[in-house]
């Protein structure tokens, strides 16, 4: 059963809005389209909005909930005729005929419910987590304690790679190879100047999250180190 907020300014709402939906047991929430209302809007897992009559204030409804930061997915009930203003500027998830069958209804919900379950899950997969440092691998981005680092491309590989192996002590040769590739014809040097950058970048009270371990390389660090406490390094 999904949770289902319908916006429209009718006064019977599901039954006339949509009335196929009537037969269905989703939990039915229904509201006004007014802009502060739906900055109040409950979290749910489909919106449904009335679109059978003044599609422009349905399309700046649609609009207006993109930059509210809505993440549900979002249908459209309209007539046969409506259809020929509906275009992908409108941000929409699908498409519902007001005379569309329970069963019809029911899979369309299914299917934007669990498409944006499955993008949530991609996404999650592409976010690596070192302690308060968050690495998202598909928009080349990462952030410390909630700050967005500004970093070079081969910065962020550099963090990102040593952040996948927290704790784990890689020579500079090793990231030569992980982080620039065997075809890389640059010295060792190059490491120490890129981790100097990140360093710098991760400012004063977090250049230690990236550790020195000596004669041998470099780690990334989630909590503080004691003077007894052994590194593993990999060959």
């Amino acid at each position: 059963m999904a949770q289902v907020l319908l916006l429209t300014r009718a006064l019977t709402p599901s039954s006339a809005v949509l009335p196929g939906l009537e037969l269905l047991s989703h939990h039915i929430k229904v509201m006004s389209p007014e802009p502060t209302a739906l900055i109040t809007a409950p979290e749910v897992d489909v919106i449904l909005i009335d679109g059978r009559t003044d599609l422009p204030a349905v399309r700046s409804l649609c609009r207006l909930l993109e930059t509210t930061g809505n993440t549900s997915p979002v249908i459209l009930i309209t007539t046969e005729g409506g259809l020929a203003a509906v275009n992908h500027e409108w941000g929409l998830t699908d498409v519902l005929l007001v005379d569309a069958s329970p069963a019809e209804i029911e899979v369309r919900i299914r299917l934007a419910t669990t498409r944006v379950e499955a993008t949530n899950s991609f996404e999650s997969s592409n976010e690596i987590k070192a302690g308060e440092l968050s690495i998202d691998e598909s928009s080349y981005s990462a952030k410390l304690r909630g700050r967005t680092l500004d970093l070079t491309f081969k910065e962020f590989e550099l963090l990102k790679f040593l952040a996948q192996h927290p704790g784990r002590v890689f020579s500079r040769d090793q990231l030569l190879r992980e982080v620039w590739g065997y075809d890389y014809f640059g010295g060792t040097r190059t490491v120490d100047v890129h981790v100097r950058r990140l360093r710098a970048k991760l400012g004063p009270e977090n250049e230690n999250l990236i550790g020195t371990v000596r004669n041998v390389g470099y780690r990334y660090v989630t909590s503080p180190v004691n003077d007894n406490e052994s590194v593993e390094v990999l060959v």
